[in-house]
């Protein structure tokens, strides 16, 4: 089951500076809304997202898969931001106003999948993508009925060493951490496949919560 369409639309639309750039960025978008349809239409085999469909998109968008629901769908940047806290806040956010908001590429809250994360503290320091050490990880949780919960785990950080992978067709050569917690509420891992020289975290799994569970990330474009 497939859950949000591709949503760069105001970052297709708002980075126009003429006017024959538009009918292009909007041929792209309907390209892609079409891909999705395709894999969406019943009783048909799924057409594989390429990377000839990518090539021409300028902006940043990922692709996220929340796994225990079998749900998929790709987010466009909504905002970004500094704050008091080390690291660069991303909003990453969907055509039906899901929104994910990661800390250097680590999740710090969720909006609009029930359950959400509504705020979270991570260990992150400077430009550096990913988890930059062990330590506390803490999430504040909405229950649902009105009330915030507070998940704490003890975290460590392990280095699995380099590791290739593939994102639509387009290899990445990257460092693999794991966030190793354990809390009240069990054991968790969070995993991030990082390439430090370009600043980004290219493929996660992390975890959104007891009501969510795990969500991978792609980063599609970059």
């Amino acid at each position: 089951m497939y859950l949000w369409l591709l949503v760069p639309v105001l970052a297709l639309t708002g980075c126009a500076s003429g006017t024959e750039e538009v009918p292009l960025q909007i041929e792209v978008l309907q390209r892609t809304r079409g891909i999705i349809a395709d894999r969406t239409a019943p009783e048909t085999a799924p057409r594989t997202l390429r990377r000839a469909d990518l090539d021409p998109i300028e902006d940043p968008f990922i692709e996220v898969t929340i796994e225990d629901r079998d749900q998929l769908g790709y987010m466009g940047i909504s905002s970004q931001r500094r704050d008091d806290q080390p690291g660069n806040v991303v909003v990453w956010r969907s055509e039906d106003n899901v929104s994910l908001t990661l800390r250097n590429g680590v999740l710090i809250a969720t909006r609009g999948l029930g359950g959400d994360v509504i705020s979270s503290l991570v260990p992150v320091s400077g430009t550096t993508p990913g988890p930059a050490r062990g330590g506390e990880l803490v999430h504040r949780i909405h229950t649902g009925d009105e009330r915030l919960a507070h998940v704490s785990m003890a975290c460590d950080l392990v280095d699995l060493g380099p590791e290739t992978i593939v994102i639509v067709e387009r290899r990445h050569d990257t460092r693999h951490l794991q966030q190793r917690c354990e809390g009240a509420g069990g054991q968790i891992a969070n995993d991030y496949w990082i390439d430090s020289r370009a600043g980004m975290v290219w493929q996660s799994r992390q975890w959104a919560g007891p009501h969510i569970g795990y969500l991978t990330m792609r980063q599609l474009t970059p």
